[in-house]
């Protein structure tokens, strides 16, 4: 019986018309894996869209594709599937254009091996250099160097050999080990599946001949101690309680000894269950259903370790973070993060420096920009099992996610954990929130004042507590100005600083209502992700979002302290709702028509309305 075919993972990428689609469907031409009505349909467009030297256009053979040739661009990332006598692949086009930067993660974390082109014309360009980077991030370790469109520079040796130096020395920078060069043409089949006549001068593999030759990367997974994600607990019947998910590193035997983190209990395993029966073994890259010798608490996200060899587990880590999103990474931000099957809330709390995708040297960054890489500190809500990412891309590979859009907005590679996680812990206090506040007869709360410079913020949470204070309520007043002259005075009005300012003061916020406080904050705090972050931190029923809703042009007409005037005037930068946005509150619990109530009723209405609804 024949062995089964090795499976390969390829991301074929470079910059913009470098030719990478026309290269993939010279590979699946060559190999003829093109069905013979495609063939017939290729000849006729060919006819249309015209050929170079009287060959035809193999990026038309990408079926995958098909929406690149109707806009120009590569849009996403597409796969195809083709085979050689000794290996199977599975090769994924990344797109070229920096705006797809996102896809060109996807489609270089799972690669065993990369083929990044470079035309002869063009040399190595910023893009070039991004898709290394990114390669060299995700842990890509073969990567197969296509010198293409040779045949429009006349197979010209010294052009060749001059691109083929000025990268050797960008993959040294990169610390990628396995490199090698090849000329070749999509159209004309130089060097893919034959050696070609052209470059005599070239006596090295062709580029099917180094593809087979590439190893799988995680070839050694078996290896490695156990881990496997926990997918979901199955318990079809009282009798049966298994534990489902796949295996990313190792192998696991009944009676192996297991550790489930981040919980720490121990068990052994005592069953191997798949739909086709119970198994002696089971290694990496088999899903499986584990059971274990004695209940243990274990759920979906959980991690199943080798006892002797398990994760670690931390709640903050350094990460490389590369962003997607259009809206700016901003530290103090709040976002969903998923590493395998486990999910938390994560907080970028600095930015350590940004990446000068020119030089690879380190630069400062407030905040990281759409397809921008930076190195970031990470803390998370609550703590979880990891492997770093160059030990495990199932473990230490994370995705952040937007909340509100439910975007992808980032991914992330966890290098190690810092080590402030591991020496700060929580110290137990005997008097606790509830303490605080019986002693004081109220429940604590936090009212929050949102709205435009002019609005009427600060008179009206002014007298909304003076009115507190004589029914006898314990209360405390954060203002924004007056914050930014002592805690915040750091800060400027830049988005990344608006950011920071309303973290520090939410946080400020829930400190005084664990103390038992009415906490009144009147803050612009023009960004819906800083508000919801601010009411997060709130127990249920505890945060008070008040939008004193008033139109631009009559808070304008207002401008009590003549900052309208000085920012039409260009001598104040960032200044919300001229030059930096205002996010109005979508679910405010109480809205107030600043233009149209005097402040005296605004604050008669909000402490009826909050009497009412905590009575």
């Amino acid at each position: 019986m024949a062995a089964e075919k090795a499976l390969l993972r390829l991301v074929a990428c470079g910059s913009v018309d470098d030719g990478k689609s026309t290269l993939i469907g010279r590979l699946l031409y060559d190999l003829g894996t093109v069905p013979d009505d495609q063939l017939a349909a290729l000849e006729r467009d060919s006819k249309t869209v015209g050929t170079r030297g009287g060959e035809l256009d193999f990026a038309l053979l990408v079926d995958g594709l098909m929406a690149e040739r109707e806009q120009g661009i590569t849009i996403d990332v597409a796969y195809r599937y083709f085979a050689t006598d000794k290996c199977k692949f599975i090769v994924a086009d990344g797109p070229g254009h920096t705006q797809y930067t996102r896809n060109m993660v996807t489609a270089a974390s799972n690669a065993d091996v990369a083929i990044l082109l470079i035309d002869a014309r063009k040399g190595v360009l910023t893009q070039t250099r991004r898709h290394a980077y990114i390669l060299s991030l995700m842990g890509v370790r073969q990567v197969v160097l296509a010198i293409t469109k040779m045949d429009l520079i006349g197979y010209d040796r010294a052009a060749y050999d001059k691109i083929v130096s000025d990268f050797v020395e960008i993959a040294a920078a990169l610390e990628l080990p396995r490199l090698a060069a090849i000329p070749v043409s999509g159209v004309s089949g130089d060097n893919i599946a034959s050696r070609s006549a052209s470059t005599p001068w070239y006596d090295g593999p062709t580029l099917i001949d180094l593809l087979e030759g590439a190893e799988p990367r995680e070839a050694d997974r078996n290896d490695q101690p156990l881990r496997m994600s926990v997918q979901s607990v199955v318990r079809p019947n009282l009798d049966f309680r298994g534990f489902a998910g796949r295996i990313s590193a190792g192998a696991v035997k009944p009676g192996d000894a297991i550790r489930i983190l981040p919980s720490g209990r121990t068990a052994k395993v005592a069953r191997i269950v798949t739909a086709d029966g119970d198994l002696p073994e089971a290694v990496a890259g088999q899903s499986v259903t584990l059971t274990l010798d004695h209940e243990v608490d274990c759920s979906r996200g959980d991690v199943i370790a080798a006892a002797d060899a398990p994760c670690e587990i931390a709640d903050q880590f350094q990460a490389t973070i590369v962003w997607m999103s259009e809206t700016p990474l901003y530290p103090g931000r709040r976002y969903a993060l998923k590493i395998g099957a486990t999910q938390a809330h994560a907080t970028i709390t600095d930015i350590r420096h940004g990446i000068d995708i020119e030089t690879f040297e380190p630069n400062q960054a407030r905040q990281i920009e759409a397809n921008g890489i930076a190195l970031c500190n990470v803390s998370l809500d609550r703590a979880i099992p990891f492997d770093p990412f160059e030990r495990s891309r199932d473990l230490g590979g994370f995705i952040l996610i937007d909340p509100d859009t439910f975007e992808t907005a980032g991914a992330g590679l966890i290098h190690f954990a810092l080590r402030r996680a591991h020496n700060v812990h929580w110290q137990a206090l005997e008097i606790d929130r509830d303490a605080h506040a019986a002693i004081k007869g109220q429940r604590p709360a936090i009212l929050w004042f949102t709205g435009l410079s002019g609005a009427g913020k600060s008179t009206i949470a002014n007298l909304v507590e003076k009115k507190l204070h004589a029914m006898g309520r314990h209360t405390v007043l954060l203002d924004g100005d007056n914050i930014r002259h002592g805690l915040n005075r750091d800060l400027g009005f830049t988005q990344a600083d608006r950011v920071e300012n309303i973290r520090r003061v939410a946080e400020v916020a829930k400190l005084m209502a664990d103390a038992g406080l009415i906490v009144l904050v009147s803050f612009i705090s023009p960004f819906r992700a800083e508000r919801d972050l601010a009411r997060n931190l709130a127990r249920e029923g505890e945060f008070y979002e008040i939008f004193v809703d008033v139109p631009l042009a009559v808070a304008e007409a207002r401008d009590v302290k003549g900052l309208y005037k000085k920012a039409r005037a260009g001598e104040l930068k960032n200044f919300t709702g001229i030059d930096s946005p205002y996010e109005p509150p979508e679910k405010a619990e109480i809205r107030i028509d600043a233009a149209a109530m005097s402040p005296a009723d605004a604050a008669e209405k909000i402490v009826a309305a909050i009497s009412a609804a905590r009575s």
